[in-house]
């Protein structure tokens, strides 16, 4: 696979010793990959979601491991390439999951071929980073009403998805295909999101497309670990020294200056990722997230 190189999972898996070859990973996406339907507070942004179990298990062998994840719910495919490839490719990952174009087949009808297209334009540009590419084939959400009335194009859009990965040596999760999804307690209540289940289900999935040995079991989504007030604030300090501080100081600009006469009008506030940088996986908190927020206000 062109975008593994010599240390992909297929060679990783012949040596079960061998830690994985990914120390630096990006997830980038919608509402699917932040993390809706599966709260955790002690989570950035309060949700955990199917990247971060995947980065916790990825951080078990790699101590040097870090994790950015810069999706935001509700974008469109062509925002979340716009916004978000980037900034995840000036992280120099080695490691991308990209998840795109879910909100335009089911809430703009957008037409299928069409998307696809741009989205292998965004892989071809992310494949100059080198890192290892995974995509995702959408759910089937037939027994959903009025999305299943989408189901079609959605099939169609998975195709070409699964076309673009085999011609840019992406790797591919299959949702379509994944059985257990099947199961209602996969979906939150709201039957667009994953539940913490679906969320542990598709992080096991990730792991095994990866050849990566894990912890998790089916039916059976892992606890967060807990850790003591000292060492999280520490992981805290850690992480804004490092990483959050020379990341905010790229972005200061100069005040705006009111012109007189003209009535300014805040804009309302942008979402922002819950993990703009990398960080180590259980570094980054919650109080350590609004600092970023307070910050950009």
């Amino acid at each position: 696979m062109k975008n593994i190189g010599h240390f992909g999972p297929r060679n990783f898996a012949a040596d079960a010793t061998a830690p994985h070859p990914w120390s630096r990973y990006v997830a980038i996406g919608d509402s699917f990959t932040e993390g809706i339907g599966d709260p955790e507070e002690r989570c950035a942004g309060g949700l955990r979601g199917w990247a971060d179990r995947v980065a916790e298990e990825l951080s078990a062998e790699r101590k040097d491991f870090a994790y950015a994840n810069l999706a935001i719910r509700g974008l469109l495919l062509d925002q979340i390439l716009d916004q978000q490839m980037e900034p995840a490719a000036e992280l120099k990952p080695d490691l991308i999951t990209l998840s795109a174009g879910g909100n335009d087949m089911v809430f703009h009808r957008t037409d299928p071929d069409k998307l696809a297209a741009k989205l292998e334009a965004g892989v071809e540009r992310l494949s100059d980073t080198g890192a290892t590419i995974m995509l995702f084939a959408g759910p089937d959400w037939r027994r959903t009403p009025i999305l299943g009335r989408s189901r079609s194009r959605i099939a169609i859009f998975n195709e070409n998805i699964r076309i673009v990965a085999a011609a840019h040596d992406c790797l591919l999760v299959d949702l379509w295909t994944l059985p257990g999804l099947r199961d209602p307690r996969m979906w939150d209540p709201d039957r667009l999101h994953f539940s913490p289940l679906g969320h542990h289900t598709i992080a096991m999935q990730v792991l095994d497309t990866l050849q990566v040995q894990h912890s998790l079991q089916p039916l059976e989504p892992k606890a967060l670990p807990h850790s003591n007030w000292r060492d999280a604030r520490a992981g805290d300090l850690a992480w804004a020294r490092t990483y959050f501080l020379p990341w905010a100081w790229q972005r200061i600009t100069p005040p705006r200056i009111p012109l007189p006469g003209v009535h300014d009008h805040p804009a309302p506030a942008p979402l922002l990722p819950k993990r703009p940088v990398f960080a180590p996986v259980y570094a980054v908190r919650t109080v350590a997230m609004k600092a970023v927020a307070e910050f950009l206000a």
